[in-house]
């Protein structure tokens, strides 16, 4: 009998269903974008019932195109946006609200009053995260407050895996993996467990919290394509991609290139406390076994590439910005910084807004483009030397995510950065992440095996120095930060 996997892709701009057969080689693709919504300045946020559609309808077609029988997919994985946070009904399944998207920064005043009473340290040191709307915790409670849920206290708050788990199992299943538990801000990564402290900072002492499982595990099954299908694998999206890059060695090192861009370091069983605002968070647990991680996150990067092209009309494609960064005048001092939705990682300046400087008459879409691109790798260089400060030691890097494919970006980044990089032969491993889990959950691989799986596509060595580019762009940063 044929065996394959499928691993539902559930991210900020698209959700994806992806085909993988027995030796975990990809086979096909299906993709739905998602509509963006934004209601208010700082807010963003996403349809549920568009998001649910999008999975039914990704997994149903690749099922369909390629002739699938349930019986013959061994499992599912599910990787998806982190810290996003969803309510629904607890009967009929139905959302009440439209999500809350990692982006949003409708919390800032709140998180910023709880800094000024003190309490960021608590959080920090049970969480491993800073206090900042990035996290699902501010959200949950503006959902609890904001929404007459007086009517229905049968409601369910929780993260997009939890959600969607829900609604395959058809209320069956209410879990969620331990990775995405870790980034929601009530639940504490030394004990493993919901804190009972923060919960009651949250005011959330009274809402249902989903049990918090492995990510290989068995989260239940699905009846709604055809008959049962397993879902053995569950991971935030990030950290599903250091377990597509393979990095389960103590100071391995990727960074995924998706709407923003998160590098994260293996740092073994060594919980690491950052010293330079990086944030200390569990990169898988498998087999009982707790791996732990240092990340930085940006909160824009590829999505600088969809503004350009959806908001300006600078090309069709995102892949069209390599060449126009070609053609680009190389010593121009066109700057963007692109805090869109605030600045994460290392500075954490939530109402931050992006701004270009440095604009002349010869400045076109060339310079703009190539400007864009550089500050994704400048963000990336700030996360590095912070990642350095807290004594990791890092001499090369694998990338993911659609801007690696943009090889001028990829010989940008070793540029700016002044180290190796690597980009594997399959840069979705995100998706790659999760299937490797679906595998191990249900028994059909085990984590020793995945290694010989990973393949490098291309190596991108440091050629040319962009220091001084690097130092001007900073000072235009601090000029940002102190309006």
């Amino acid at each position: 009998m044929r065996s394959f996997f499928i691993t539902i892709d559930q991210g900020t701009t698209s959700t994806r269903a992806i085909l993988y057969d027995d030796k975990i080689r990809k086979l096909d693709i299906t993709q739905i974008e998602l509509t963006q919504y934004y209601p208010k300045d700082g807010w963003v946020e996403h349809d549920l019932e568009e998001i649910w559609l999008s999975v039914t309808s990704c997994v149903s077609d690749l099922i369909k195109n390629n002739s699938l029988k349930s019986d013959e997919i061994v499992s599912i994985g599910i990787t998806n946006q982190r810290e996003t946070v969803a309510i629904w009904d607890n009967k009929t399944l139905k959302p009440l609200s439209r999500a809350i998207v990692w982006q949003d920064r409708r919390t800032s005043n709140y998180c910023q009053k709880m800094r000024e009473d003190g309490i960021e340290e608590v959080i920090k040191e049970k969480t491993g995260l800073l206090l900042d709307p990035y996290f699902s915790a501010s959200k949950m409670k503006w959902l609890k407050n904001n929404l007459d849920l007086k009517k229905n206290s049968n409601y369910l708050l929780g993260t997009i895996d939890t959600f969607l788990v829900s609604k395959l199992t058809e209320g069956k299943s209410f879990l969620t993996d331990i990775t995405n538990a870790s980034r929601t801000s009530i639940f504490n990564i030394q004990d493993c467990r919901y804190d009972e402290d923060l919960l009651k900072i949250f005011d959330l002492e009274d809402i249902q919290l989903p049990e918090v499982k492995e990510n290989a595990d068995f989260f239940g099954e699905t009846e709604l394509f055809g008959g049962k299908i397993k879902i053995c694998g569950v991971a935030g999206d990030q950290q599903a991609a250091l377990i597509g890059q393979t990095c389960f060695d103590l100071g391995s090192v990727k960074s995924t290139y998706g709407t923003g861009c998160f590098l994260m370091l293996n740092t073994g069983q060594d919980l690491v406390k950052s010293k330079n605002k990086l944030l200390t968070t569990i990169g898988y647990k498998l087999n009982n076994e707790i791996t732990y991680a240092l990340e930085g996150s940006i909160f824009v990067a590829g999505s600088s590439m969809q503004f350009l092209r959806d908001r300006f009309k600078f090309f069709e494609k995102a892949e069209d910005s390599e060449e126009l960064a070609l053609d680009a005048d190389k010593n121009s001092n066109v700057f963007l910084v692109p805090a869109f939705t605030g600045l994460g990682a290392p500075h954490w300046v939530p109402d931050a807004k992006g701004a270009i400087f440095g604009l002349t008459l010869n400045s076109g879409i060339e310079e703009l483009t190539l400007a864009t691109l550089e500050s994704v790798a400048f963000q990336t260089r700030e996360l590095l030397e912070a990642m350095k400060a807290d004594g990791g030691e890092i001499s090369s890097i694998k990338v993911d995510g659609g801007m690696s494919n943009n090889s001028f970006f990829s010989q940008l980044l070793a540029d700016t950065l002044k180290t190796e990089i690597y980009r594997p032969e399959d840069i979705e491993t995100t998706a790659l992440g999760a299937t490797y889990l679906a595998a191990i959950g249900s028994g059909f691989a085990k984590k020793e095996d995945l290694k010989d799986f990973w393949k490098v596509d291309e190596k991108f060595l440091p050629k040319n120095d962009l220091d001084s580019k690097f130092k001007a762009w900073q000072k235009y940063l601090k000029k940002l930060i102190e309006q």
